[in-house]
């Protein structure tokens, strides 16, 4: 390991991407840090105490909601175009065969949608939080002026943030969005465990509490199989062997080569997570807006994060998106006539339809395993929660998978450029 570190800090070129990189994490917590002024931080921060659904959600997107920050909704605005703009692929043509079949110059207009998309979303989610927090007594009715311009230094904070992003992604060294995601969940830990350590140790009498202790290890053991099993699935896929054949031409042959072709046990990533959260929170956030509603107070009893119903229902939902966001980002019929055109063949299957066929099958056997796994990711934090009853140190599923991606990611991209480096 050290002998890496050596080789990344004597490589001028890595040295420089990794330095700006922190640079930029920097400047995205210094300014997810600074509130916007006219706020009281300790009824805001009083009430995030109470919340954890907010909780969740500023961790989730890397923002600090629980400051009023201008970088306060993070990337979820962006996340949520993203998501829109692929859903929107299975309703109009134009933009799949923008997405899919026009290259670089396709994906950057598609992308582009993607950003514009952002500036309305971004408008309507501070709108909605800046409602929610005037009627819950926490923020004093603003006028109309003052409205407008918090609501477009949030949504300023959300393209700003963005814009860091893909200045991350143009230097070539992993996802830009994910890895500010990444930090902001990364930025949370130094207080999860201040609150831990508050916990399992009393200041005035200056004794330890053993119970504590004991959960807390159950929790970090855990934790480290949970980050072990999320590598492991991440990395897993199922290799399908592909043969060419082989063709004249003149006097030269072409083809005749064996490759393979690799399905991801986990196809959909951490989308499916994000939908299943998406569609649990709406509720919840409708009914906040109503407080003193029976009818609100029994929808989010339902759906409080630390009860049962909503560890089930988080599970299905992951589990059928799972399959539904395979299906939208993987086309067997198309992957089976791009071989058929190379002159690609799977072995003991014959080309076109039944290749199509077969990968179909096959997907949807790992896609199972796939969907089992998220599910469990999911849900695991939130049961930990329940049976040791401790609001510390638990990260959702989804910080989870990011973490672990994104240091995977980052891993191959530094190893790839060390390998062009050294290569001879």
């Amino acid at each position: 390991m050290f002998e890496k570190l050596k080789q990344i800090f004597k490589s001028p070129d890595l040295r420089n991407k990794i330095f700006f990189i922190l640079f930029i994490f920097a400047i995205f917590r210094l300014f997810a840090a600074v509130p916007i002024p006219g706020i009281d931080i300790s009824k805001l921060k009083d009430f995030f105490a109470q919340n954890e659904l907010f909780g969740f959600i500023g961790l989730f997107t890397g923002g600090r909601f629980d400051n009023f920050s201008p970088m306060m909704l993070g990337l979820g605005p962006y996340i949520t175009a993203l998501i829109i703009m692929q859903l929107l692929t299975m309703i109009f043509p134009r933009l799949k065969e923008m997405y899919q079949l026009e290259g670089e110059a396709g994906r950057r207009k598609f992308n582009q949608y993607s950003r514009l998309l952002t500036v309305p979303l971004s408008f309507l989610q501070a709108f909605g939080f800046i409602t929610l927090l005037t009627r819950q007594n926490i923020l004093l009715p603003l006028p109309l002026p003052e409205l407008i311009l918090n609501l477009a230094t949030i949504t300023a904070g959300t393209l700003f943030l963005m814009w860091l992003g893909e200045l991350i992604s143009n230097k070539g060294l992993g996802n830009g969005v994910s890895l500010l995601i990444f930090a902001g969940i990364i930025a949370s830990i130094p207080e999860s465990i201040s609150r831990a350590f508050a916990v399992i140790y009393n200041f005035e009498t200056g004794v330890f509490d053993t119970e504590k202790i004991i959960e807390y290890l159950i929790f970090i053991i855990v934790a480290i199989l949970i980050v072990a099993g999320v590598a492991f699935v991440t990395e897993s896929t199922r290799q399908i062997p592909v043969n060419f054949a082989k063709r004249i031409r003149g006097r030269r042959v072409y083809g005749g080569a064996s490759t393979y072709l690799p399905l991801k046990v986990n196809q959909a990533g951490v989308i499916p997570i994000i939908f299943a959260v998406s569609i649990l929170i709406f509720p919840n956030m409708i009914s906040s807006f109503f407080p003193q509603s029976s009818l609100a107070r029994s929808i989010s009893a339902f759906l409080n994060p630390s009860g049962y119903a909503y560890s089930i229902l988080y599970f299905l939902l992951v589990f059928a998106f799972t399959y539904f966001y395979t299906q939208i980002t993987f086309d067997p019929q198309s992957i089976a006539e791009n071989l058929q055109r190379s002159g690609g063949f799977i072995t003991g299957i014959r080309p076109g339809k039944e290749t199509a066929s077969y990968l179909n099958y096959v997907l949807n056997r790992i896609t199972l395993a796939g969907a089992l796994f998220l599910g469990v990711v999911a849900v695991l934090p939130s049961m930990m929660q329940i049976l040791t009853n401790s609001q510390n140190l638990i990260f959702g599923g989804t910080a989870v998978l990011i973490v672990v991606s994104v240091v995977l990611e980052t891993i191959k991209q530094i190893e790839a450029h060390l390998a062009m480096r050294t290569y001879d």
